[in-house]
């Protein structure tokens, strides 16, 4: 099992950023998968959801600005990330989840600084 992100980097306040995770190794379409943040110092943050099929959740700090979507054709997850702020400066973890399963992948850097 591999949950491979990538789409990470610095960016100025206002800024916008895609991250990308890749999925492999398990059945993508039927997992609930989330991206989840971990600021220095803090811990972690969920950011955002989407179930297999259907119904996606939002943290309010990223509600509105943030957009995640999947594609179970390629096994792969998104966040669209706009109207960056510097306290989304964190490390953006892939998740995906179906019952007593989950996986995790190894993250991926967001910085957000002037």
């Amino acid at each position: 099992v591999q949950l491979v992100e990538s789409g990470g980097g610095m960016v100025q306040p206002g800024g916008s950023l895609r991250l990308s995770c890749a999925a492999s190794g398990f059945t993508f379409s039927n997992y609930g998968m989330s991206w989840v943040r971990q600021a220095p110092g803090k811990g972690p943050e969920w950011v955002s959801h989407v179930m297999s099929a259907g119904p996606i959740y939002y943290a309010e700090p990223v509600k509105g600005r943030f957009t995640i979507s999947r594609d179970n054709a390629k096994n792969m997850l998104y966040l669209q990330m706009n109207s960056l702020k510097p306290e989304d400066t964190a490390v953006y973890y892939c998740y995906a989840r179906q019952y007593a399963n989950n996986y995790w992948g190894q993250g991926t850097q967001v910085t957000v600084s002037s």
